[in-house]
């Protein structure tokens, strides 16, 4: 669970990440926004983005302009 005295980006960015290996949000499917993270974790915008762009960095997910971030299948992951 979410830790309140610890920074909120890193757990949040985990918290995802794990979602994305259990398979909650499979290959190919879209991840929730920016603002429903935020929401879903009572955080400003900004803490969400941050924690987003950690997934994005850890090679899990693109985002579309305009469409949306979708997790990244295995063969279009970076080292795959």
């Amino acid at each position: 669970m979410i830790d309140r005295t610890r920074a909120m980006w890193p757990q949040i960015a985990d918290v995802i990440i794990k979602r994305i290996a259990d398979g909650v949000y499979p290959p190919g499917s879209k991840v929730p926004s920016v603002v429903q993270i935020a929401t879903e974790f009572g955080v400003v915008n900004s803490t969400a983005q941050r924690a987003m762009e950690r997934v994005r960095a850890e090679g899990l997910t693109r985002s579309e302009k305009g469409m949306g971030t979708y997790v990244l299948r295995p063969e279009e992951r970076d080292g795959a």
